[in-house]
């Protein structure tokens, strides 16, 4: 059993200056036989009947431990500011911690069909995968956040041949003559700081459903959630696509990643041209498969050649459950990137 969805009123791309304006997709369910737009759509669900078809994904899909998202968790709202998402993001931390370095016992991912014993790794693997290394100099950005400046510690001023010139301030970042002597940034370019860490559980998709997986979790001071990187060693790789190479059928985006699943709500994840109108997300759902993608109109004219990524989101007739969730270009599975 197969069902297309077509679904519209989600916000548009701004057009860039000389492409056409934005176009109109087709009412939800389909467009009139015949239209530009129905022809769109039967070629993704040609395409999608190709990668459902050919779904194989072999006996480590419903007997192993083959996550579906990636290692790093946030176990709550970890009450982001936009210094602390970006050191999340790139991964940047700093330990003020001893992290234990012998290797735990074996441990058990639990899934809803019952449970598997994995190998852990120790809690220091677990950190060096997480953390990426150190922030780059941030040009106009203290060396360390929230440092305020100490009565008389202005900016360096020193004669100069037409007048006082100001240089580096006491935090290292450069003061121009308009900026407030004395004044510092109120953020910075800096890691987040670890400061425990313990064994646990986090929530992960996996193929076999979500599954409660051993992860070691670090406490970091700048947030209010911990941070869980999972700890089993060598987990299975999603598998390799199995239907045939194909191309996008025309006005037919590929998936990139999924970005939340909430019972049959999905969001993924469209690249689409900085020209590209009219963004429609296509789902093909089987009793066993989901393959996504989108529906673009494309601009005419003169456009720059740049890919956007683009959120969309279905609901499916029925919650997701254990069924992966395939690009319909290439036909591998969508990988959860909250």
């Amino acid at each position: 059993m197969r069902r297309v969805l077509a679904l519209l009123g989600l916000p548009l791309l701004v057009v860039a200056a000389g492409c056409a304006p934005a176009g109109s997709g087709p009412s939800a369910g389909g467009s009139p036989a015949g239209s530009a737009n129905d022809e769109r759509f039967a070629a993704f669900g040609q395409r999608a009947d190709e990668v459902a078809d050919a779904w194989r994904p072999g006996t480590a899909w419903t007997g192993g431990y083959l996550p579906l998202q990636e290692p790093t968790v946030l176990l709550g709202d970890p009450g982001f500011s936009p210094d602390t998402e970006q050191a999340f993001r790139n991964g940047w931390y700093r330990e003020q911690i001893e992290v234990p370095t012998a290797r735990p016992a074996d441990g058990a991912v639990r899934f809803p069909d019952g449970t598997l014993t994995v190998k852990l790794l120790s809690a220091a693997e677990a950190y060096r995968q997480l953390d990426q290394g150190d922030p780059p100099p941030c040009a106009g950005r203290p060396r360390s956040p929230g440092r305020p400046a100490k009565p008389g510690s202005g900016p360096v001023v020193e004669p100069g041949p037409d007048g006082p010139t100001v240089g580096e301030g006491p935090y290292g970042h450069s003061v121009g003559p308009n900026d407030p002597v004395g004044s510092a940034p109120a953020s910075a370019c800096v890691p987040l700081t670890v400061t425990a860490v313990t064994l646990g559980t986090a929530p992960v998709r996996t193929s076999r459903g979500e599954a409660q997986v051993p992860a070691w979790l670090f406490t970091v001071d700048e947030l209010t959630a911990k941070v869980a990187r999972l700890a089993v060693v060598d987990p299975a790789a999603p598998p390799q696509p199995t239907a045939p190479p194909g191309r996008a059928p025309d006005g037919v985006v590929s998936a990139q990643d999924l970005r939340a699943v909430d019972g049959a709500k999905l969001t993924w994840q469209v690249g689409v041209g900085a020209c590209d109108t009219g963004i429609t997300p296509l789902v093909q759902e089987r009793d066993d498969v989901v393959v996504v993608g989108g529906g673009v109109v494309r601009g005419t004219g003169v456009c720059i050649d740049l890919l956007k990524l683009e959120p969309v989101t279905a609901t499916l007739k029925a919650p997701l459950g254990n069924r992966p969730v395939l690009d319909v270009v290439t036909g591998a599975p969508l990988v959860l990137r909250p």
